[in-house]
């Protein structure tokens, strides 16, 4: 159950995610989360950081699509503005969204990832499609709704027993490695 809510990957914010660190992880196309992810909560338009980072990726040859359980009207006005295609009303955690985008976009599942704020809905939804997940920290959290910032505390919980679990098991093997 908790594999489920377990990131592939995380990093603090998406312009962190390089073309080479992608290729390295054989990634071609990314599924992209909107709020929180590339904006802050309900804003009509991405982070200069952000917009930034699209292009480079647009330039590198990936493939791109917003997977957002958003309403229609301003996810698709923000996904025209970026010039990529958008699933809206993804319904996160749920699969469906995903897989729509994987259709749109053509791509092969082993090779694509979601990149969210969110264990329950991001990472989640990833699991459940069979693609990998990137988790990346909130922008301004405090923003969201209340029904969110309910699940940010469960979140961290799992995600500080997770950091535990790899901390004590790279201990481990480094003691395995290591002999006096």
């Amino acid at each position: 159950m908790l594999r489920l809510l377990t990131p592939h990957y995380r990093i603090g914010r998406v312009w962190e995610l390089t073309p080479e660190r992608l290729q390295q992880w054989g990634l071609h196309t990314l599924l992209l989360d909107v709020d929180c992810t590339l904006t802050r909560y309900s804003q009509g338009e991405a982070l200069p950081e952000a917009v930034a980072w699209i292009e480079q990726l647009r330039l590198s040859g990936f493939g791109l699509c917003l997977v957002s359980n958003g309403m229609g009207p301003r996810i698709r006005g923000f996904a025209e503005r970026l010039e990529l295609p958008c699933v809206a009303k993804a319904m996160k955690p749920l699969p469906w969204g995903i897989r729509q985008a994987l259709r749109k976009l053509q791509a092969e599942p082993s090779q694509t990832a979601i990149v969210g704020d969110q264990l329950f809905a991001d990472v989640l939804a990833g699991r459940l499609a069979g693609i990998r997940s990137i988790l990346v920290d909130p922008i301004h959290p405090e923003e969201e709704p209340w029904y969110t910032r309910m699940k940010r505390l469960p979140e961290r919980f799992l995600l500080a027993r997770h950091e535990a679990y790899l901390s004590d098991t790279l201990s481990r093997q480094h003691s395995d490695i290591h002999t006096d």
